[in-house]
């Protein structure tokens, strides 16, 4: 979310669901700044990738349906 001079860098938005009931949350929570985080939408074409990110209940969806973030 942030770029790595920036003092936020260690900053990064989570989001949590429950599959069955459609709520979920998002939070902003603490990444050390080691720690290398996976790119879920990194295989979108940059359309798509673009239409989830203006939409939190799509790409909840999308994640969703992708097994990420079940718990």
């Amino acid at each position: 979310m942030y770029p790595p001079e920036s003092s936020g860098f260690e900053r990064c938005i989570a989001f949590g669901w429950c599959s069955g009931c459609r709520i979920y949350a998002g939070n902003m929570v603490h990444i050390h700044r080691k720690r290398v985080l996976v790119d879920a939408l990194a295989s979108l074409s940059a359309d798509d990738r673009e239409r989830l990110l203006r939409k939190e209940a799509a790409l909840i969806d999308y994640l969703d349906g992708q097994g990420i973030g079940r718990h």
